[in-house]
């Protein structure tokens, strides 16, 4: 994600913090020393903030640590103001298992709370709830409040939050994935109206929740129809056959002709008649960057990259495609180079097919 620094790696699992949530807490910050007139007051409302946000972490790594279990890789995790952000490779396919990926979450924030009340109890130290504000009162009381909250909030059937998501693995349990993650969009959606709704008269910061959640539902329902519309056609009938490639060898300059010359962006590099690496767009512009045009192929490709069989489902390359987050990826049969497949010409090819199949329409009516 732009903007974003990374911060450490647990567990195998890039930790990330996005510039916007510097601005949360320079926010805060302000908001308290205004409030109670000091430096304390206002590196006590930063170490709230910072605490509450450690509880994120779990909360991902709850969801992270739990599709490991199924064999599910995550990227990473990145810190906004709203929460936290894990992505993982994909969803599971059994439905039982996205279930148990959901909970994982609540389940920490649940277990942290539970642990919490626990030391307050023992420590005799447990205010009445009344006594509590979102300033004042214990700042373990307040921890243990906020994550029973966020435990309750992300419960609630707004896909794709957790609850969103637990309510699609239910329905995939006695309907099409596909229509499963339709009807939680649409519930998704409606629950992101609701917030926004509320948000106008209650608490503004729902407004950006509700933007997030509409977005994210019909963002989430979109990849799961393309995927579903690609489901059993090899990649052999999509992927591009007219395309360049280059070698190892190859000069910055002849790069910067085939980009200009036409519309490919990303390349092959091919020696001896095998796929050796992947010069990508990004990768071209930080060399001319640093170097000008004066560095070889061979300086800048990428050795480690995804290829895709011919033989195998556009499915399996739209997935791999969105897990490298690359634009293009080498197609192979036996080893050898025979076509490209990219975001753009699977986007076309569905085009293509929809036409065609509402042509085999109005022709049988």
């Amino acid at each position: 994600m732009k903007w974003s620094w990374k911060l450490g790696t647990v567990a195998g699992i890039g930790l990330y913090v996005h510039g916007t949530f510097l601005l949360l807490l320079g926010w805060v910050g302000l908001s308290h020393w205004i409030e109670g007139g000091s430096a304390a007051a206002a590196l006590a409302g930063v170490g709230f903030v910072v605490a509450l946000f450690a509880c994120v972490v779990l909360h991902e790594l709850g969801h992270a640590l739990t599709a490991q279990r199924f064999g599910i890789r995550t990227r990473d995790i990145t810190l906004l103001p709203i929460g936290g952000v894990a992505r993982l490779e994909r969803m599971p396919d059994d439905p039982r298992q996205e279930v148990a990926v959901a909970l994982a979450g609540p389940a920490v924030n649940v277990v942290i709370a539970a642990a919490l009340y626990l030391w307050l109890s023992l420590s005799e130290t447990l205010r009445p709830l009344a006594a509590l504000s979102v300033t004042g009162g214990p700042v373990l009381q307040r921890l243990m409040v906020v994550n029973l909250s966020l435990a309750v909030f992300n419960l609630l059937p707004a896909f794709p939050m957790d609850g969103g998501r637990v309510l699609r693995a239910l329905l995939a349990m006695r309907m099409d994935y596909t229509r499963a993650t339709q009807l939680a969009a649409q519930v998704g959606q409606a629950m992101a109206l609701l917030f926004g709704f509320v948000g106008l008269f209650a608490n503004p910061f729902l407004l950006f929740i509700a933007f997030f959640v509409w977005i994210g539902a019909a963002q989430e329902a979109s990849m799961v129809q393309m995927r579903s519309a690609l489901g059993g056609i090899p990649v052999s009938r999509a992927m591009l056959t007219d395309f360049e490639t280059l070698a190892p060898g190859d000069p910055g300059r002849r790069v910067l002709d085939l980009i200009i010359a036409g519309s490919q962006s990303d390349f092959p590099v091919v020696e001896d008649g095998r796929v050796v690496g992947v010069l990508l767009r990004r990768d071209v512009l930080n060399a001319l960057a640093q170097h000008g045009q004066d560095w070889r192929v061979g300086d800048v490709m990428r050795r480690d990259f995804e290829v895709v069989e011919a033989g195998e489902m556009l499915e399996t390359a739209f997935a791999r495609l969105q897990r490298c987050a690359c634009h293009a990826l080498p197609v192979t049969s036996r080893g050898a180079l025979v076509g490209l497949v990219t975001m753009d010409n699977l986007g076309e090819f569905l085009l293509i097919q929809s036409a065609l199949g509402r042509a085999r329409g109005r022709r049988a009516a």
